[in-house]
């Protein structure tokens, strides 16, 4: 029993670094890196480097997520607190990473290069303009299609700057991945509306529940029929299984939309919703 429990305690404060978050991260880039035909090599340096940086933004906005919440004394999720808690050692093993992956850069392509440090230049950017913000502010609802953005960009950009070409299917697929992650990222919001109604702002506090799940449909629907059309027109059965895959990502997240008093249970649409992205592993 004691085993037991100290394994759950474990998983849940992965949990709440959201190291299952970079898991799927990874997961998905090497998917990605894979495409069209599913032979193609994965640099190791590049597929580290990508776990550190989204787990050191990632990290990076909860901290300052926490430094605003305690001022505007706003109630803190289980997350939010976990890393309150463990701010200042947070704090340490973000400098460490932040050293970690300047060292890697040595092993990185020129190309691989360039992105990276456009990227983060973005990203440090939102950060910090993101802390600048009150937790009141109106403007943190634009948070979900920026991070949209920045993620898909991470996943898919550091690998096809490695290509010489990009077939019509990676692109398509590309397509079907941010919309994905914005299902996910909303569909969050709407869940942790649902949780604290008067924390922040966000787009589901924005649109409201109605247009919010009409939004969420929708994207279910045209994800579905692109993933069906790359399926039964693309060359290479990688990505057809591909496609097969994501179509999947975006069944599980509409599953959660539709039953969320289930999901609001103990968080499982977050260990839900963010192990979607795991499924590729299927695949590999």
């Amino acid at each position: 029993m004691k085993f037991y429990y100290s394994i759950k305690n474990l998983l849940q404060k992965a949990h709440y670094l959201s190291l299952d978050v970079v898991a799927g991260a990874v997961i998905s880039h090497i998917m990605v890196a894979r495409l069209p035909d599913g032979h193609r090599p994965v640099g190791w340096a590049t597929t580290v480097l990508l776990a550190i940086c989204v787990f050191v933004i990632y990290a990076a906005d909860r901290l300052y997520d926490v430094r605003k919440n305690l001022n505007s004394n706003a109630v803190l999720t289980l997350r939010h607190r976990f890393h309150a808690e463990n701010q200042h050692l947070l704090m340490r093993v973000l400098a460490g990473l932040v050293v970690m992956a300047v060292i890697l850069l040595f092993w990185l392509p020129r190309s691989v290069l360039w992105f990276g440090a456009g990227l983060a230049l973005i990203s440090a950017a939102y950060v910090w303009g993101v802390s600048r913000l009150p937790a009141s502010n109106a403007k943190l609802a634009w948070k979900e299609p920026v991070v949209t953005l920045l993620y898909t960009v991470g996943v898919w950009g550091s690998s096809w700057v490695q290509k010489p070409t990009l077939g019509w299917s990676e692109i398509g697929l590309a397509v079907l991945f941010l919309l994905i992650v914005f299902q996910n990222l909303l569909l969050f919001s709407v869940m942790e509306t649902y949780e604290f109604p008067d924390n922040s702002y966000s787009l589901a506090t924005i649109w409201g529940f109605d247009r919010s799940d009409v939004i969420l449909r929708t994207l279910t629907v045209v994800i579905t029929v692109l993933a069906l059309v790359i399926f039964f027109m693309a060359d290479d059965r990688f990505a057809q299984r591909a496609a097969i895959i994501e179509g999947m990502m975006s069944a599980v997240l509409y599953i959660i939309q539709r039953y969320p008093n289930r999901f609001l249970i103990n968080e499982r649409y977050r260990w839900i919703g963010d192990g979607v992205f795991w499924l590729p592993v299927l695949i590999l």
